[in-house]
């Protein structure tokens, strides 16, 4: 967690990402946001995130965001 936290917190230094839950709802993070951390997700996990996954349910937290990557790297 301490992973992407970091990788979020380099975007936006100003949110309280751990306990922010409307990022993507709220207007935190936007598409050039989106592209970045997924990038950085592939680099740090190795985790591929598809297409699908792109979702407001998926972004809106950076426990929510975490839980993603834990469900992709255990398939």
């Amino acid at each position: 967690m301490d992973n992407l936290l970091a990788i979020l917190s380099g975007l936006h230094p100003d949110v309280d990402f751990e306990t922010a839950n409307d990022l993507i709802d709220g207007g935190i993070l936007d598409s050039f946001d989106l592209v970045t951390i997924v990038s950085e997700i592939d680099e740090q996990f190795g985790v591929a995130i598809p297409a699908e996954a792109l979702t407001p349910e998926n972004f809106n937290s950076a426990h929510a965001l975490y839980a993603l990557v834990e469900r992709l790297l255990d398939e």
